[in-house]
């Protein structure tokens, strides 16, 4: 099943964590497919882009910790994407929970006050409010309270590992990265799934027709709606 890659008609929408992995690709996905009018990146830092891709896009500086204070950042966007995580090595139990938990929800609910109707969230598989393991918790924590919010569609996302060349380095992730590399001949949709198509199948979700409030892909589902939409040039 192809999707038709759409124009802006006016639509304006935001990223959140476009400074990350899958964030990065949506971005250029985004402004190569001229999905929205308007594009505005909001978080902790102004990125530094290209001259091109500066001047397609808007940036907010916001202070997670002082969100509310943001509100205007979040007002008039049709569609937020969100990427934003950071990991327990990196920033601890209490700040990964801060940022993949508390940091989602206060941005979805500004969103939603602010007239967006469609959220598109980037999880994790295997996420579960009840799971033992704190990453998974986590995940499944925030997916019920993103959808708590009201969005007349939210779409959930709940990729695998992800394939894709890291700025940062993380040595055992980049060991389990090349073997699923191998493992994905095999079985291509079981275990991991490529940044690209992440970022693809979040473009794909907006520009179908909604399908009830609630949507959740599954890894495999991902593969499929990335698939479908065709690649640039094509």
């Amino acid at each position: 099943m192809a999707v038709a890659s759409g124009s802006s008609g006016g639509r304006s929408c935001f990223v959140l964590g476009a400074s990350g992995e899958t964030g990065r690709v949506l971005l250029r996905e985004l402004l190569a497919r001229r999905v929205f009018a308007r594009v505005t990146l909001i978080g902790r830092r102004r990125l530094s882009l290209d001259e091109e891709t500066g001047a397609a896009v808007e940036q907010a500086v916001v202070d997670f910790e002082r969100l509310s204070e943001h509100a205007a950042a979040f007002q008039g966007h049709d569609v937020g994407f969100c990427c934003l995580g950071t990991t327990r090595a990196k920033a601890g139990r209490a700040g990964f929970i801060r940022v993949d938990r508390d940091y989602v929800t206060q941005a979805a609910e500004l969103a939603r006050a602010g007239g967006c109707t469609h959220f598109v969230l980037q999880s994790s598989q295997g996420a579960n409010p009840h799971s033992r393991f704190l990453y998974l918790r986590v995940k499944g924590e925030v997916e019920n309270l993103v959808q708590a919010v009201g969005f007349d569609r939210c779409t959930i996302l709940r990729p695998a590992v992800l394939l894709c060349k890291r700025q940062e380095s993380r040595p055992a992730e980049w060991v389990t990265q090349q073997f699923l590399g191998v493992v994905a001949w095999v079985f291509p949709t079981a275990y991991s799934v490529p940044v690209e198509r992440v970022a693809r199948a979040m473009v794909a979700c907006v520009l179908q027709p909604g399908e009830g409030k609630v949507k959740v892909l599954e890894n495999a589902a991902i593969h499929e709606l990335g698939k479908a939409l065709p690649q640039q040039g094509t």
